[in-house]
């Protein structure tokens, strides 16, 4: 487990920062993207992407979650009904950090960190697919071969009665 950051945080406070992490995930999720500090971007990018994963899932527990730290009900709604949608096929990375040129006052590294909104590679969909229709044919084989011991059953059954009957009658 690695050692929890000391000294100064992006705040005076820890109670401070969670507020600022909060208010800049809500412009975030508002707007799709924003620009801020790299530091700050950075510290934004787990807390954002832990919220879309619970966005993703959808139910009352999920929400109930994600109102703790966004507090504005529209926002959470936008987040559960259309980032959700739009992130489905990813599994993870739903956010990106590009660096900008540095701030004029004080030279502070700047980003602007943004939710990517361009659907997965055709690639990996292909893979997925793939995958699922493999999944498909491995469930109908292992059901397939049962069917068949079924069906020569009942096939050899009145063929093996019809020659014992014959036997019989000679």
């Amino acid at each position: 487990m690695p050692t929890p950051k000391k000294g100064p945080r992006l705040a005076s406070s820890p109670a401070h920062e969670r507020l600022m992490l909060a208010n800049m995930a809500t412009s975030l999720f508002e707007h799709g993207r924003i620009t801020t500090t790299l530091p700050k971007a950075k510290r934004l990018r787990p807390l954002a992407e832990r919220l879309i994963t619970f966005a993703k899932r959808g139910d009352l527990h999920s929400r109930r979650r994600v109102m703790r730290v966004i507090r504005n009900k529209s926002v959470v709604h936008t987040l559960f009904t259309q980032i959700a949608e739009l992130m489905e096929q990813r599994e993870g990375g739903y956010t990106r950090i590009t660096k900008i040129a540095s701030r004029h006052g004080d030279n502070a590294p700047m980003a602007v960190i943004e939710l990517v909104t361009e659907p997965v590679s055709a690639k990996q969909a292909v893979v997925k697919e793939a995958e699922a229709a493999t999944k498909v044919a491995d469930e109908k084989a292992e059901e397939a071969p049962v069917e068949e011991i079924k069906v020569e059953e009942a096939t050899e059954a009145p063929a093996e009665a019809a020659e014992a009957a014959e036997e019989k009658a000679e």
